[in-house]
């Protein structure tokens, strides 16, 4: 197996988790260095990291020589330098969303070159439980999927979800929302547990998105990515079956349902001495998720991440795009037109975008 050997440009808090994977898995990836653009800030990763730092991406291409670069930056700096390392003919591996709005994404799909090779690092369909869950909802066993309830991410991340369980391209949408505050109280969050207690309101997007005759229900509030006391949920309705979080149900033929479970195998624990990591998702007696980065410890959200990385190497040698700057810009379109209905009260018709068709 190939080590991949990719350069970074960015030195925040999402950029981290590529460090960890590499970090776990030397002999499979590689970073050959990083743009920090202050240099103060590059000194002290490098320390924390010992990998190389430079100040400008020319800088990064020319003397690391990677075969392709992660842009971990804010949405504002992204279709920029975008379009700066496409003329540099070096793939991109873009951090959500490629652009802040809808604006930006339409004149970057304008200049975007043709011979660009940009794809996404949309990590939620590769995170173990939710790539079990698209695999059953593809395999057939509950008919037709027609309606997803899912309360997973936040926007297009949330989109992409939505999209693909119910099996949608790109089809005109027609959405209905609103927003709902509530008191939580605080949590945890990027920089660990609270100090003290207090409430806070939490803030709640619903929303209704009609693919014609499939429907989305997107239910998220911010804290679930962190709450200990707000948990993910998902439901995928076929007119055979259907999946409850960890529970599938289906009929094998009209007169014989049959129930099973999702169920996480993991190594460490109980005494056992394997290692401490994910092994998989087993689905009655099948693995319906192997994971590919044994024995690695890494959280899901990592192990997804890394599912990207090796995605985008397949990719640049010349395989198949898996989550490319159209789609990609959609699900943001989407995201962000559900947002619009539910700050402005009303019904909001999105029809598929010029670049998408």
């Amino acid at each position: 197996m190939n080590t991949i050997n990719f350069g970074i440009i960015g030195g925040g808090w999402r950029t981290e988790f590529y460090m960890r994977i590499a970090e776990e898995l030397p002999s499979r990836f590689i970073v050959s260095g990083v743009v920090v653009r202050d240099a103060a800030k590059g000194a002290a990763f490098e320390k924390r990291w010992n990998v190389r730092t430079f100040r400008t991406a020319g800088e990064l291409v020319k003397s690391a020589k990677p075969a392709f670069v992660v842009l971990s930056v804010p949405w504002k700096a992204s279709p920029n330098l975008i379009l700066e390392l496409a003329a540099l003919d070096i793939p991109v591996l873009a951090e959500t969303p490629p652009a802040p709005d809808i604006p930006a994404i339409d004149q970057l799909m304008t200049d975007i070159p043709k011979h660009a090779r940009v794809q996404v690092a949309e990590q939620y369909p590769f995170q173990p439980h939710l790539a079990a869950a698209l695999t059953v909802a593809q395999s057939g066993k509950l008919g037709i999927v027609s309606q997803v309830q899912a309360s997973l991410a936040h926007g297009y991340h949330g989109m992409v979800m939505l999209r693909k369980l119910l099996g949608v391209h790109a089809e005109a949408a027609s959405i209905r929302a609103f927003n709902f505050t509530s008191p939580i109280v605080n949590g945890p969050g990027r920089n660990g547990p609270p100090e003290v207690e207090e409430i806070k309101e939490s803030a709640q997007t619903v929303a209704h998105i009609s693919f014609g005759k499939k429907l989305g229900v997107f239910d998220f509030s911010g804290e679930q990515y962190f709450s200990w006391i707000r948990s993910p949920r998902l439901l995928v309705r076929g007119d055979r079956g259907e999946i409850n979080n960890d529970t599938v149900r289906y009929l094998k033929d009209f007169r014989t349902p049959v129930r099973s479970v999702f169920f996480r195998e993991n190594a460490g624990e109980n005494g056992n001495l394997e290692g401490h990591y994910l092994k998989g998702i087993m689905f009655g007696d099948e693995w319906i998720y192997r994971n590919p980065f044994i024995p690695a410890r890494l959280t899901d959200d990592e192990i997804a991440v890394a599912a990207c990385l090796e995605k985008m190497n397949a990719y640049v040698s010349g395989g198949d795009a898996f989550y490319g700057l159209a789609e990609a810009s959609y699900d943001h379109y989407l995201g962000i037109m559900m947002n619009r209905a539910a700050n402005d009260g009303t019904a909001v018709d999105v029809p598929v975008p010029s670049w998408m068709r």
